[in-house]
């Protein structure tokens, strides 16, 4: 395994700049996913690292080794591709085999090699088979073992779980997870969903218009996001926002919203224009809650239920457990635990308590 450096990678096409300026240290053996929406970057970002585009300013080094005009073969990296990208004229054993059998390693190691992956991917029973005779997470197993037999210092996966229905995108999560605790490789990991991101990182890369909005494991993006983008792109359902200000009165600072005033940190400086943020499932019912609202939909999600609340702040959802016995047209009062509260500057979205 190695290490992945960025610094100051940019890659244009044409005129148009998809990576601006980003460093990034991928330690050995780190699990990183690049997170973010289509378009921010992140596939491109993984394909330089692999060679399949160019670098257009700055360095990469994978191992302490400088990469930008090496050919992807010899930077001892393997990619598992979004759509599997198997040979549907080899079987099983022949597609994990290929990039060894023209290496021309032996054919015993070959044999000692696949037979070895296909044992903790759960596929030695299928050898013998074409992939068109293979679901859709077996295909993808076999990916991931094709990958294996290389012995690469770095694992690159580009949405390997995208075609997959929800059950079995859970189940691969997992396998995926126990095969890096046992093979320790450095992986890299494209993903738009925050889902994956969440369950499987060491450390989360979060994208946005070819730059790095935050970076960190999923517990800091999720409980101390330092944008409102990233407080608003982690967490579902996603975090509720209110316009304000922040306020002092009798030695204290206050945020204030229509219908609303909250206790704030004392150090907070008089602001006239904020963004309170608000996870869904910091908000507690209970009759002193200082914020008031009219119940408009509740939508259960199966132990939980999300609440659809309507303020006069604006519209805000509730996660509940689904045991409370709350209905469409009910009237709630609503509390908040200040140290839940996330507050952000306007215009530029950042958030006041990473200042």
């Amino acid at each position: 395994m190695a290490s992945v450096e960025y610094q100051g990678l940019v890659k244009n096409f044409g005129s148009i700049e998809v990576i601006r300026d980003l460093s990034l240290t991928v330690e050995e053996g780190e699990f990183v996913v690049l997170l973010g929406a289509s378009g921010c970057g992140k596939t491109t970002l993984l394909r330089m690292t692999a060679g399949l585009e160019e670098i257009s300013g700055g360095d990469l080094f994978i191992g302490g080794k400088r990469m930008n005009e090496v050919h992807p073969r010899d930077r001892n990296i393997a990619m598992v591709f979004q759509n599997y990208a198997l040979y549907p004229t080899m079987k099983v054993f022949e597609n994990i085999a290929f990039s060894l059998q023209i290496s021309k390693v032996r054919a015993s190691e070959v044999r000692r090699r696949v037979e070895e992956a296909a044992a903790i991917l759960n596929l030695s029973e299928y050898l013998d088979r074409y992939p068109r005779e293979l679901s859709g997470g077996q295909r993808q197993r076999v990916a991931m073992g094709r990958a294996m037999v290389r012995n690469a210092q770095v694992f690159l996966f580009d949405e390997p779980l995208s075609n997959l229905d929800a059950k079995l995108r859970a189940h691969m999560r997992v396998e995926i997870r126990q095969l890096h605790g046992r093979l320790g490789t450095t992986t890299i990991y494209v993903t738009h969903d925050q889902i994956e991101a969440m369950t499987m990182a060491d450390k989360i890369v979060l994208m946005r218009e070819g730059q790095i909005e935050q970076v960190g494991t999923p517990d800091d993006l999720f409980d101390s996001p330092r944008t409102r983008f990233a407080a608003d792109f982690i967490g579902s359902p996603s975090m509720n926002f209110l316009e304000g200000s922040i306020e002092e009165s009798d030695g204290h600072a206050y945020f204030r919203s229509p219908g609303l005033r909250l206790s704030v940190p004392d150090k907070m400086a008089e602001n006239n224009s904020v963004t309170a943020g608000l996870r869904p499932t910091d908000l507690v019912i209970e009759d002193s809650g200082p914020l008031v609202g009219d119940v408009i939909l509740s939508e259960k999600t199966g132990a939980d239920v999300n609440l659809h609340v309507r303020t006069e702040s604006g519209p805000i959802i509730v996660t509940v457990s689904k045991e409370m016995s709350v209905l469409a047209g009910d009237n709630i009062r609503l509390t908040i635990n200040p140290e839940k509260l996330h507050l952000f500057d306007n215009p530029n979205g950042v958030s006041l308590r990473s200042n």
